[in-house]
């Protein structure tokens, strides 16, 4: 189980994102975040992928969605039943964004993982579109914190996690094919 007690730098980083964000750029931070719930974004980027890439496209969307699959199994699956870390507390947060936040815990953030898994799937096949998908998703890890939905440790285990995600997925045919080391 992970330790309730938050690092002082997990909660000055926290306090100072959601207090120091303007209120303009804090709406496109949440429409970012509302395109990705339930991975309406990865799959609209996939979708279109496909339709407009051709062998490339397909390829590159095959690959993040598999890779996201894999970090949303390992983030929501197993880290957030394994570790009960409660959201940041909501006297951190000056606005009222913090009513709406899940009751899950708050580590590791699982929009950061299938985010980061996702991006970092696609770049290697198709870097252009990796590089376009990196906007959102750099946006998606940093709404996670000005909303207080998590830490910044949970957004950055998120990430590792998609990038593990993203690695697995691009060796996993290789070691399938030649076998575990």
């Amino acid at each position: 189980m992970l330790s309730t007690d938050s690092p002082d730098v997990d909660r000055a980083l926290t306090q100072q994102a959601a207090s120091r964000i303007p209120p303009g750029v804090a709406r496109a931070l949440s429409a970012v975040e509302e395109s990705a719930e339930s991975s309406k974004l990865w799959c609209g980027a996939a979708a279109a992928m496909a339709w407009r890439g051709g062998w490339r496209g397909r390829r590159a969307a095959a690959a993040g969605m598999v890779a996201m699959m894999v970090a949303q199994l390992a983030s929501n699956g197993l880290c957030k039943q394994l570790a009960d870390r409660p959201r940041p507390p909501a006297e951190w947060i000056p606005h009222d964004e913090v009513a709406d936040r899940p009751d899950s815990s708050s580590f590791p953030s699982g929009h950061t993982a299938a985010a980061v898994a996702f991006t970092a799937a696609v770049a290697p096949t198709w870097p252009a579109v990796g590089a376009l998908c990196a906007v959102p998703t750099a946006l998606l890890a940093v709404e996670r914190v000005q909303s207080g939905a998590h830490y910044p440790s949970d957004v950055a285990a998120g990430a590792a996690i998609g990038l593990a995600g993203a690695w697995l997925t691009r060796r996993a045919p290789a070691l399938f094919l030649r076998g575990w080391p």
